[in-house]
């Protein structure tokens, strides 16, 4: 049934209460249980924000002439990120909604700049290592450009050598990640940018998680080779406050050498009736409440409030590791660079999923991922305090499974396993679109049920399991002939 406006305007109260009760069901961050999505610097910090934006909650930065003190704010902002990633006294750039339209707006300027270089370019192309942003793909996708896959090494970095095969006349962006987010770990920032820089194509360096979290490791004295704009062929780069830099969603950064490249981001149109437009980024109207809140949380904690909660979340990662490795049946899939795990089984018998849905028995939100199959968890200052508790639940998620190999074949387990297997991508995406669709159809809605063991992967290929296993089976059956081996 469609919801309608209501005849009469309901009282206030009641309408705060049924937000409450909305969010009854919700990931408890707060207190550390999610390993994603929110960034948390406490209650005092996180009020300072929700008061910082609601002073700012109606103003429009799309003009930044009637309203001087967004654009003062997004200029400063914009000169500490730029400080921060050490870009030079040309650097530029501009505030967007979050890590998506930063990377949108950076391969949009680059596109842009090489047709503007070349008019007669047909088939723009970005060469970006395997686990860079899926965010670059969907830029691809809305831009018209081709975006070619490196392989990545053992160590799960971009391979330079598989890079530098995939350039060409067509390349008019090379992207890599500081650190990427499946793995936690910083490509050879500096090798890709000599390589860059030596073909004349400019790159990308995507710290949209490490953007306002490595310099502050760096001055912690953790090893890191230059990821940031102290490389010579790093063009742009691109950095979200509402992820290390503790800011409200959704303030992030894309930042460029110099107007040379970010002049090719701007929108501008004169003939439009309604007068001159002109954009920076893609929204027209642009809220201000973030761009106040992300000024106010770099302001508030300072230098000494980054360091302090990074030496915290390194602490965390630091235990959270060696609690991982401490553990005979698991490992991490490599080590970190900074704050982002990834850890999986050793015993192919034992399933990370199945392991994941134990947890979330337990009521910790646990993320996903696959090739290869892992749990991730980014790691704040804010995890510190439940370190000990989740390494304890881990290893009776362990023995429970172990124990009980029974609940491999049913829940999330076994539909993100069948996920994980099927070599026909196709059919992933299709049953994804079918989701969404039903999702945000007429009458859709958000809610999943939590009684459901199958919850929204299971959905997506609940219908067509029986299906899906066939093929599962015939695939083994041809692969196996093709080369005699099996899993």
């Amino acid at each position: 049934m469609r919801t309608t406006i209501p005849a009469q305007g309901v009282e206030k109260e009641r309408l705060l209460a049924r937000m409450d009760a909305f969010r009854e069901q919700d990931a408890d961050w707060r207190n550390g249980r999610t390993w994603s999505l929110v960034y948390y610097a406490g209650d005092e910090h996180h009020d300072l924000l929700r008061r910082a934006h609601a002073k700012f909650f109606a103003e429009n930065a799309l003009n930044p002439m009637a309203f001087k003190s967004l654009r003062r704010m997004e200029a400063e902002v914009v000169d500490m990120a730029l400080g921060l990633l050490n870009a030079p006294p040309e650097g530029v750039g501009t505030m967007t909604s979050g890590g998506t339209e930063s990377i949108l707006m950076a391969v949009k300027a680059a596109r842009d700049r090489a047709r503007a270089k070349r008019p007669r370019l047909r088939s723009p192309e970005i060469v970006a290592p395997r686990t860079i942003h899926v965010a670059f793909e969907k830029a691809a996708h809305y831009f018209g450009l081709r975006i070619r896959y490196a392989e990545i090494g053992p160590d799960m970095r971009a391979d330079v050598r598989a890079i530098e095969k995939l350039l060409n006349k067509n390349t008019v962006l090379v992207a890599a990640s500081a650190p990427q987010y499946p793995h936690g770990v910083v490509d050879p920032i500096e090798a890709i940018g000599a390589l860059a820089q030596k073909r004349g194509i400019p790159f990308h360096v995507d710290a949209c998680v490490g953007g306002f979290l490595l310099p502050w490791v760096e001055r912690l004295g953790r090893p890191l080779s230059p990821f940031d704009f102290r490389v010579p062929g790093v063009t742009s780069m691109s950095a979200d406050a509402h992820k290390y830099g503790f800011a409200a969603k959704g303030a992030s950064v894309v930042l460029y050498r110099d107007m040379s490249y970010l002049k090719h981001q701007f929108f501008v149109a004169t003939e439009f009736p309604g007068g001159i437009y002109a954009s920076p980024s893609f929204p027209g109207t642009r809220a201000g409440g973030p761009i106040a809140a992300a000024w106010a949380s770099l302001m508030a904690l300072g230098e000494s409030g980054f360091l302090d909660h990074t030496r915290r979340a390194l602490e965390a990662t630091d235990r959270l590791v060696a609690g991982i490795e401490a553990n005979p049946a698991l490992e991490v899939v490599a080590k970190p660079d900074a704050t982002l795990v990834a850890w999986t089984t050793r015993e192919p018998a034992l399933d990370v999923y199945t392991i994941a849905d134990r947890l979330e028995d337990g009521g910790w939100s646990v993320d996903r991922q696959h090739k290869p199959k892992n749990i991730h968890c980014t790691v704040t200052s804010n995890h510190l305090p439940v370190i000990d508790d989740y390494l304890a639940a881990v290893s009776e998620a362990v023995d429970y499974v172990r124990s009980h190999p029974e609940v491999a074949s049913r829940g999330n387990a076994a539909m993100y396993g069948m996920m994980a297997k099927i070599p026909f991508r196709g059919m992933v995406r299709s049953s994804v679109i079918k989701v969404m669709e039903q999702m945000y159809g007429p009458g859709g809605s958000p809610d999943i049920d939590p009684g459901q063991q199958d919850g929204l992967v299971g959905r997506l290929l609940g219908q067509h399991g029986a299906k899906v296993n066939q093929l599962l089976d015939r695939w083994d059956e041809w692969r196996r002939a093709l080369t005699g081996k099996s899993d």
